[in-house]
């Protein structure tokens, strides 16, 4: 609304308006007496008050107001008969419904009926008036345009048809009412729909440069973007209308809701082509003779039903029509037999469709706006893509949906991936022609002023092989090509290439441009007309060729050494394609191949698109079986609380709770609501583990139905008399909440666990798994998480378990990051079985010795096995025959046990005498229990010694061995085919991180196993833990994330249809001040105890009076955020100020690893890491911190500290999305410092909560210079402190203040070293002491500090001759000194050219890594990693330090002292002087 024109009306101005004063008469429900409904007042109303307007939203408001909508236009729109005996046939009970209905509608009143009768009608005259719309739609001045307002009209409708279409409640009905008016055949032949069919031609080649007119264009005027949008959208239309067509037509039974498959789906296309032939043959057997009796495949084309039907009257064809069941009642005779066409034609199935479908994207869909829109879609206009609704038709349509977005995101990220590496290697049109051999016609030639990483220029392109087609396909079988490179590259690229692997996905490009030689790449403009972009097509490496022209294999231990530089690799190409590009050169098109001149490569970790594709298509093309009891979940139908266990047929009232519980007082708070009975009536025994039997979850028996718990505590038998045999125990006092998600994961169907930020979301799903294992030892467990570090956490603490090491298997690449030694990979868990195979057959062989059994019995498991059974197990048994009859004698116990000699190795003597008789039996049994399980496990071994290939080891091991599988999302995606093939089967899954899993990436590990031989699926549990609060899955392009809602996860979805969750409430990550900022998003989010008692929740922030703070941060010399190319945000004076504050913390003795730095953009991360290499990364008294990084790259981890970034000083950004300020709230766990434009976020209506506490503090950062790491003062005082704080104005305040107080420290820390070398002062042994000379020890003695920092054995001072730092000042004000931030193609920079990075491996905080300019300098020594943290002789005045001139230099002071004290200075001191002293490496 313009502004001045956002007034309140007055009551009296609303009753003198017109609009009321037309209600008064019309439709006013006060008014005594109305006038007759007049359509005029319809028109007036909408050309005056509406289009006369201009839409002005007080109008719409008023007549809103006024209820004309409800009282005026609904009730006036007249019935019409719908078609229902055909239906009733089909479906009785529509019949007996119908009755029912009509019998309701005689009781209503006229009036009521009225209203009833209106709405039942309301959406069949509503598409008719469309219809209508479209058929007598006028173009503009007789050309191809339409107003703009009616094309985004017959948009939108269509976008509210197919929604309504999709969902088979809405469908099931209006299925119908669509087809009796034969709605999608009406708008193909309207006007409308011929004209883009007509000039369908001159819009395909016209598109590209249309839509992209219209992107540069914006600012140029409302004509010509108005015009560009109406031809841009009437395509837009036709594409939604044949998506529309698609659904309308989809394989399902719109009555039950089943499945049609392709058999079901033949035989009704049959039985409506012989019910035409019949209708034929009785009535125009002279007119048709040939067609009743002709093959159905034969006459069921378009073309051959076009011309039978075309020498038919109209009188004839309505004859045919009306013969037809249901019969087709049209007058129109093109209508009519378009619908006769459309009746009996044959349709492509969806499956067909899908198999044809070539997977690598083409130019035409990469650039295609209706489908993949660019980044600078606002969500104002419709688009041609599937949704992700809460309900789906069938699997098959779930699937189909998946298939398509996820093929077109992948088909997003390859187009800027295609953008920024052709942008960069410059493609010119060259003057010189060339001769092409094939049409001896002269073409224009390419050549390339630039280079990119990613991307090289083909030397030769060659197809090697097109092989047959299968048996009923109509493409080849395979198509092969070679491509030939000249990789003229530094070495390290070079390499880069040469390591393409098999598999991997790259692309062929044909570039034709028409820019001259030195044209400059403008990003801002267009891509396409710049760089001449012509074909695209995908290609999948087979291997790189050797000399000889053959694939080298991978595995070879040597590759071959090559010389020169060029490189020949042999690729698979997609036969769909092939045979497509192959047709349009037969039919005069231009042969594709010929042409491509650039080969890109794609990132390994954001190349696996194929893949995924291929196993969704995969499951397509096979029965997939989702349980029965989860797939209507899936779908979006039925109970939402069906598969929560307290429904479930087959619930478990008793299990074994293991070591969950601590002790029974832990066990009672853990269920208030329930009482608890032991069977046990010793109260000393009531000691965990306990076995818990649940009442009500009882459906008969005694205390069936009760909130009764019956305990029956147990206890482990003896495993063995070492050490190691002591079962390891859980420690974790779990919440009632948490217990409650145990219970549900432990019974079988569906868990939904919803986790806060601290909650324990590892821990309680690590009690799940071990709670399982021991429960049902035959089932297997499989882990699946969405990155690989949440599931090496996962796995750790499962490791720290009682869980057999040798059930554990972690797939993947991302075992290596694992914090243990051990190799949980499939070859590393086979070399650890083969291993532990001859540990325990060494023990067989000391057994047997102990025995004084002769022969070789300890060769294989075989032979282990017969000796096991005749000489071990039968002196056992013997044993214990001659201990039952000996009265319980201690003595024949100890004397006679047959295998003290075995367990000699023991420090201790076996048995006690002073114990009792039954405890040394216990320990009796638990030593043949040892035994038994040495000989158990090499039974489970025996396989691996039978197999002796590594390949069938690891195979079995996966199938039959391991009970916890572990692995990532994608990598079940993309190995589902192999893991079906090898036969896996798991029982029971478990879903980490499940809110940031894609929805297909979460269905495909669902069905990892082929159905049992019942066709069931065997799945009995499903747990998801997550936190749909948090950022979802991550999705690039904004039109596949918010229209087709690609960015909800199953488990969000799930949650949004009231699937029963368990909430945990307690979190114990971080301070519960700290918690404050994000516990107002969840429903009752508290603390844990320890949480308000340790001592580091109550000890405040040393060198902070806040532990937490929202600082403003001013524009500096009016400049705040930047944005050197689109989307790259970045803020120089956050990035200097949020430095400074890290220099300050380690300064103050804070640890680098205990710090984070965090920011809401890819562009200030990477000038965060450039100002840190300028400022810390060169000194090691800083260092780097732990991680500098984005909130989204951070979630699911956490510091100590975390500095925060917000950047945006324009408008807020993506941080409006509360998911991610939640994120960025609960990554601290003791301090949270914040930098940001305050009042542009506090004015941010999302962000208000957060902001309201967070403002409640000063805005200005408050410093306590004077305190040192670690803090010593409690929480509680800080209040009385804040008037002896040094607070920081701005910025340049900030920096300039840890310039000086650097100094102070050096100073101070240089003292404290010349104070430690006159103590180690020996007179007789060394030369008197000169504080001007060197220091006096050994040249290879290392000063170790006591008292540093980290308490770290063998920390080491810097050594002042050879360690060097350097600290450049910038004197520019919009950049980092050193560092540009200009775009250009040509450069490889690694700040722009990485800015969607997604390893951040470089972050890593590593204490026995070196620094930077340690990796310079290799023969620098090691250095400590930072100042000494006890409290130094620093003046107390830190806020105005004694400035150190050249002229009054301390005499203690050497050359190399006062270097490191001018290293550091702030970029805003306007001391000259300063600036003349050298760096450390400057000769001069």
């Amino acid at each position: 609304m313009p502004r001045g024109q956002n007034a309140a009306p007055t009551v009296e101005q609303i009753n003198k308006d017109r609009i009321t004063l037309l209600s008064e008469q019309y439709w006013a429900s006060y008014a005594l007496q109305r006038r007759a409904y007049d359509r005029l007042v319809v028109d007036e109303i909408y050309i005056k008050e509406l289009l006369g307007t201009n839409f002005n939203l007080r109008r719409i408001i008023l007549l809103e107001f006024s209820q004309y909508l409800e009282n005026f236009l609904w009730p006036n729109l007249n019935p019409d008969q719908e078609r229902r005996e055909y239906e009733f046939e089909k479906t009785p009970k529509f019949r007996k419904l119908w009755k029912l209905i009509c019998k309701k509608d005689e009781k209503l009143e006229n009036e009521e009926l009225q209203t009833t009768i209106f709405e039942r009608t309301f959406l069949r005259k509503l598409a008719e008036k469309f219809l209508q719309l479209i058929e007598n739609i006028q173009s503009i001045n007789n050309t191809d345009q339409y107003p703009f307002e009616t094309v985004i009209y017959t948009e939108r409708f269509l976008e509210l048809f197919t929604d309504i279409i999709v969902q088979l409640p809405t469908r099931r009905f209006f299925n119908i009412v669509l087809d009796n008016i034969n709605f999608v055949i009406r708008c193909f032949l309207s006007p409308f729909i011929k004209s883009l069919i007509k000039n369908n031609e001159n819009m395909d080649i016209e598109f590209i440069q249309t839509s992209i007119r219209k992107k540069i264009q914006t600012e140029n005027g409302e004509e010509e973007i108005e015009q560009q949008a109406t031809t841009k959208t009437t395509n837009l239309f036709h594409k939604m209308l044949t998506n529309f067509k698609f659904y309308s037509n989809f394989e399902i039974n719109d009555t039950t809701g089943e499945t049609l498959t392709q058999n079901e789906m033949m035989e009704k296309h049959y039985e409506k082509v012989l019910q035409l032939q019949k209708a034929i043959f009785k009535h125009f057997r002279d007119e048709m003779p040939t067609f009743p009796l002709q093959n159905i495949q034969t006459i069921d084309k378009r073309e051959i039903l076009n011309d039978e039907f075309d020498k038919l009257s109209d009188e004839q064809l309505k004859s045919i029509s009306l013969s037809l069941q249901p019969p087709i009642q049209i007058n129109n005779r093109e209508l009519l037999i378009e619908v006769l066409i459309s009746e009996h034609e044959k349709i492509q199935s969806h499956l067909e469709l899908i198999n044809t479908l070539p997977l690598y994207p083409t130019e035409e869909t990469i650039w295609d706006e209706d489908i993949v829109p660019t980044e600078f879609y606002n969500g104002e206009t419709c688009l041609a893509l599937p949704k992700l609704n809460l309900q789906f038709l069938t699997l098959h349509d779930y699937l189909l949906r998946n298939f398509h977005l996820f093929r077109l995101e992948s088909t997003y990220e390859i187009r800027q991936d295609i953008e920024d590496s052709v942008s960069r290697m410059k493609p010119w049109q060259n003057d010189a022609t060339i001769i092409n051999e094939k049409t001896d016609q002269t073409q224009q030639q390419c050549i390339f002023g630039g280079w990119s990483r990613m991307a090289q220029s083909i030397t030769n392109f060659t197809i090697v092989e097109v092989s047959k087609a299968n048996i009923g396909e109509l493409h080849p079988s395979r198509v092969r090509a070679d491509i030939t490179l000249v990789l003229n590259t530094r070495a390290n690229i070079k390499q880069e290439w040469e390591n393409l692997r098999r598999h991997d996905i790259c692309f062929l490009i044909t570039c034709k441009p028409l820019t001259k030689v030195g044209t400059t790449y403008d990003y801002r403009q267009s891509f396409i007309p710049q760089v001449g972009l012509t074909y695209v097509r995908g290609c999948e490496i087979e291997g790189m060729l050797n000399i000889d022209g053959r694939v080298i294999e991978e595995g070879v231990d040597e590759r071959p050494v090559f010389s020169g530089d060029t490189r020949t690799w042999r690729v698979w190409l997609d036969p769909n394609q092939y045979q497509v590009d192959i047709q349009d050169t037969l039919n005069g098109s231009e042969d594709v191949y010929d042409t491509f001149n650039i080969f890109m490569r794609r990132k390994p970790k954001e190349n696996n698109f194929k893949a995924v594709l291929q196993t969704i298509r995969d499951l397509m093309n096979t029965n997939a079986v989702v349980p029965d009891w989860l797939q209507d979940l899936i779908l979006g139908y039925g109970d939402p609380a069906s598969a929560h266990y307290t429904n479930m047929k087959n619930k478990i009232p008793t299990l074994d709770w293991n070591d969950t519980f601590i002790d029974v007082k832990h066990l009672r708070a853990s269920f208030p609501d329930y009482k608890i009975r032991a069977t046990e009536d010793d109260r000393s025994k009531h000691v965990p583990p306990f076995k818990l039997t649940f009442c009500d979850l009882r459906s008969k028996g005694e205390h069936a139905g009760e909130k009764l718990i019956i305990l029956e505590p147990y206890k482990i038998p003896n495993r063995g008399p070492y050490p190691f045999n002591k079962p390891r125990q859980n420690t974790v006092r779990f919440t009632p909440t948490q217990i409650e998600g145990i219970k549900a994961g432990m019974q079988p169907g569906l868990t939904l666990i919803v986790g806060p930020p601290g909650t324990g979301k590892t821990d309680v799903a690590v009690q799940i798994i071990s709670n399982i294992y021991h429960n049902y030892p035959d089932q297997r467990t499989l882990i699946v998480t969405h990155s690989n570090q949440a599931l090496n956490q996962l796995f750790e603490k499962i490791m720290g378990l009682d869980v057999d090491e040798r059930h554990l298997l972690r797939l993947g690449h991302g075992e290596e990051e694992l914090e243990t030694d051990k190799d949980f990979s499939r070859y590393g868990r086979v070399n650890y079985i083969l291993k532990k195979r001859l540990e325990l057959l060494e023990k067989v062989e000391r057994l047997q010795k102990s025995l004084q059994v002769p022969g070789d019995l300890s060769y294989t498991c075989e032979t282990a096995a017969h000796f096991y059974m005749y000489n071990v197990l039968s002196r056992w048994e013997e044993y214990l025959s001659k201990i039952n009859q000996s009265n319980n004698n201690l003595d024949i116990l100890i004397n006679l046990f047959p295998f003290k000699e075995f367990f000699s190795d023991l420090n201790y003597n076996l048995f006690d005498n002073k114990q009792t008789f039954e405890n040394n039996l216990e320990i009796a049994q638990g030593c043949f229990r040892y035994i038994q399980q040495i000989f158990t496990q090499l039974e489970e071994f025996r396989s691996f010694e039978l197999m002796r290939n590594g390949s069938d080891r690891a195979k079995y091991l996966l199938v039959r061995e391991a009970k916890i599988i572990a692995m990532t999302c994608t990598h079940a995606a993309l190995k589902r085919h192999d893991l079906v093939q090898c036969g896996f089967k798991y029982d029971n899954i478990l879903m980490e991180e499940a809110a940031q899993i894609l929805e297909i990436e979460t269905f495909i590990p669902l069905l990892l196993q082929t159905s049992d031989q019942q066709g069931r699926n065997r799945l009995k549990r499903c747990i998801m833990i997550g936190d749909h609060h948090q950022l979802p899955p991550v999705i690039k392009n904004m039109a596949f994330q918010k229209y087709s809602n690609m960015e909800q996860a199953l488990f969000t979805r799930l949650v949004r249809l009231r699937v029963p969750t368990v909430d945990l409430d307690a979190q114990g990550r971080a301070r519960a001040s700290l918690c404050s900022l994000y516990n107002w998003r969840y429903k009752n989010l508290g603390n844990l105890e320890h949480v308000l008692q340790q001592k580091e929740f109550k000890t405040t922030n040393a060198g902070f009076v806040y532990d937490y703070q929202l600082i403003n941060v001013e524009n500096f010399n009016d400049i705040g955020e930047s944005e050197p190319i689109p989307y790259f945000y970045q803020n120089l004076a956050e990035a200097e100020y949020i430095v400074a504050v890290y220099m300050y913390m380690r300064l103050l003795g804070y640890p680098a690893q205990k710090i984070s730095i965090l920011t809401t953009y890819n562009g200030q991360k990477f000038l965060i890491r450039d100002v840190l290499n300028k400022r810390c990364g060169k000194n090691p008294l800083l260092g780097l911190p732990m991680k500098v990084t984005t909130v989204d790259k951070y979630q699911g981890q956490q510091n100590d500290y975390i500095l925060l970034s917000l950047v945006r000083t324009k408008a807020v950004g993506h941080l409006r999305d509360v998911r991610r300020l939640v994120v960025a709230m609960s990554r601290a766990r003791l301090g949270l410092y914040i930098f940001g434009q305050v009042n542009l976020f506090e004015s941010c209506f999302e962000l208000t909560p957060a902001f309201n506490i967070l403002t409640k503090r000063p805005i200005k950062l408050y410093l306590l210079p004077n305190e040192t790491y670690p803090s010593m003062r409690e929480e509680k005082r800080d209040q009385s402190i804040v008037h002896q704080a040094t607070v920081m104005e701005n910025m340049p305040q900030m920096a300039d203040f840890v310039y000086k107080f650097y100094n102070q420290k050096l100073i101070a820390y240089q003292e404290q070293k010349r104070q430690e070398e006159l103590s180690r002062y020996d007179p007789e042994r060394d030369l008197p002491y000169d504080p001007l000379q060197p220091s006096i020890r050994a040249p290879d003695e290392r000063i170790i500090n006591e008292n540093s920092i980290d308490n770290l054995s063998n920390e080491q001072i810097i050594n002042e001759k050879n360690s060097s730092t350097e600290y450049i000042p910038s004197r520019q004000q919009h950049q980092v000194s050193g560092t540009t931030f200009r775009h250009d193609p040509n450069i490889e920079s690694s700040t722009i050219e990485n800015r969607d990075d997604d390893d951040d491996d470089e972050d890593v905080y590593d204490p026995n890594k070196p620094t930077l300019f340690q990796k310079i300098q290799p023969q620098i020594s090691n250095t400590t990693e930072q100042i000494q943290s006890t409290p130094m002789n620093v003046p107390s005045d830190t806020t105005a330090p004694k400035k150190i001139q050249s002229d009054d230099e301390p005499t203690d002071a050497s050359e190399d002292d006062l270097n490191k004290a001018a290293i550091f200075r702030s970029v805003f001191h306007q001391d000259n002087e300063m600036d003349t002293i050298p760096a450390l490496n400057d000769e001069n």
